[in-house]
């Protein structure tokens, strides 16, 4: 507490001690705002970025260091926030990844009948949501589209990428489940892959485009919002759901599942005779 620059702390202390009657208004008012019975208020200010590295690094410090009573000490504050919540991502975000990518594994393999199809459909999926994490850097942080879209360049949210993960996984996994489905059927009537991937692409080639236009549509419209972590979900999952029904769907997937041949179908002996 600094309310007046030619005090020094001992004449703060002197004052402090006084009856409260005789200090002074200004101190009295800030002390009853300040100091409780067992707490008190310490507000510091920098002229640190509450977003960068550096007020970061203070708080650390601060929360690090060893008060000079007996105490503890706490620390508040958006950095201090924004520290926390990181924190909380980082250690949480695995747990939510792997069960989301499990769950889709086991539900693929059920639908499906095949152990490599389900990995090939995870991996396809990542790499459209990590296209999207790329186009979010350029736009949002790099501040390519900053002048259109009305919002100041800087670090991404925290919680931005956890958010998408999970929507754009089941958006994506969505149109994988409608043309592997569908390729599927079309192998168990012939059991000629090649003819089964082709089969597959023309029919639902047209209803995943139209779907994915839609979505996206729908998702782009939010880049009009006036929260920059709203613009940045709405759009990153509109670029993943574009990338997602025309390169990977329309390209990626059907060259793999060719390329492939007939190990698309492989699955080891003893689960073939478990599923039968």
């Amino acid at each position: 507490m600094d309310l007046d620059r030619s005090l020094d702390l001992a004449t703060y202390q002197q004052i402090a001690a006084l009856p409260r009657a005789a200090r002074p208004p200004q101190l009295e008012a800030a002390l009853r705002f300040l100091v409780g019975e067992h707490i008190a208020i310490l507000i510091a200010q920098t002229d640190l970025r509450a977003a960068g590295e550096e007020a970061r690094a203070r708080v650390r410090e601060i929360r690090t260091g060893h008060p000079p009573y007996a105490g503890e000490v706490l620390v508040t504050g958006q950095t201090a926030f924004d520290l926390d919540f990181i924190g909380l991502v980082l250690r949480r975000a695995p747990l939510a990844i792997g069960l989301v990518v499990v769950v889709t594994a086991l539900v693929l393999f059920l639908l499906l009948d095949s152990v490599v199809l389900p990995v090939k459909a995870i991996v396809m999926n990542l790499l459209s949501i990590t296209a999207s994490y790329g186009a979010l850097v350029l736009i949002f942080q790099d501040g390519y589209l900053s002048a259109w879209l009305g919002f100041t360049p800087g670090p991404i949210q925290t919680a931005t990428p956890l958010i998408m993960f999970c929507l754009v996984f089941g958006l994506s996994m969505d149109y994988e489940v409608l043309m592997l489905s569908r390729v599927r059927e079309e192998y168990a009537r012939s059991g000629d892959n090649a003819q089964a991937v082709a089969m597959g692409l023309e029919r639902t080639g047209r209803l995943i485009t139209g779907a994915a236009a839609i979505i996206a549509a729908v998702f782009f419209g939010f880049g009009m919002a006036r929260s920059v972590i709203v613009q940045a979900v709405g759009i990153g999952i509109g670029i993943a759901v574009v990338v997602d029904a025309t390169i990977i769907r329309a390209l990626l997937v059907p060259a793999a599942m060719r390329l492939m041949g007939r190990w698309n179908w492989w699955r080891p002996s003893w689960l073939a005779r478990s599923r039968s």
